[in-house]
């Protein structure tokens, strides 16, 4: 897998990023959601850059022009419900892509430190020969990104995979190194070193569903 860890380098992103982190900022759930979605447009625009392009002609009113765009065979898919603004963010950027949802969350059978996966709810268009972006703001334990591909393959082969994540730690990150291919690609604003005995990362920023949309209700 390619990893591409924007924070390597210095640039406007870091202080998106740092503003989600400040538990005084971030209680402000609109501006936390902007800030996800700029960091989405950041992620998207550096993704761009290695996708594949074609030659496309422009009438214009004086004449014609001639420039290179990306082939629009796209497929965003993103987790609910934290993945809702990153997919915002993508969205704004690759405005011609078809879209996917699916629900994947934790559940915690006997130990609260312990859990599965579990995917419900799943909508997409077919993913045969086409672009899959696979959105997830917070890349913990790595195991919805994995569970989330596996939900997927029954609509088709994508011919490239391109992961896209906020904050994510390095035990997720060496995760899915190993469940995807070679030529998968990693789009990432930060990486911090570790995860707490319930699997969050540390620092990391707290739940980002919550901070998004406010608590889960209790069942």
């Amino acid at each position: 897998m390619h990893i591409h860890n924007l924070s390597n380098t210095p640039s406007v992103l870091n202080s998106f990023v740092s503003e989600i982190r400040d538990k005084s900022i971030q209680k402000d759930s609109l501006r936390f959601r902007r800030n996800i979605e700029r960091i989405g447009e950041i992620l998207g625009y550096e993704l761009s850059k290695s996708l594949q392009f074609e030659t496309h002609k422009t009438e214009t009113p004086l004449g014609v022009s001639e420039t290179t765009l990306h082939k629009k065979d796209i497929v965003l898919c993103s987790i609910l419900r934290a993945g809702v603004p990153l997919h915002n963010g993508l969205l704004n950027y690759f405005d011609a892509a078809e879209n996917a949802f699916i629900s994947a969350y934790r559940h915690h059978k006997h130990d609260p430190e312990s859990f599965e996966i579990v995917v419900e709810y799943l909508a997409c268009p077919s993913l045969e020969n086409k672009t899959l972006i696979l959105a997830d703001p917070m890349l913990a334990t790595g195991q919805s990104m994995v569970a989330t591909f596996e939900a997927l393959k029954p609509f088709g082969n994508p011919k490239e995979v391109h992961l896209v994540s906020v904050i994510g730690a390095q035990q997720g990150v060496d995760l899915i190194s190993k469940a995807f291919s070679n030529n998968s690609h990693l789009w990432i604003a930060a990486i911090d070193e570790t995860l707490n005995d319930k699997g969050y990362i540390i620092p990391g920023l707290g739940d980002a569903g919550d901070l998004a949309f406010g608590n889960k209700l209790q069942q």
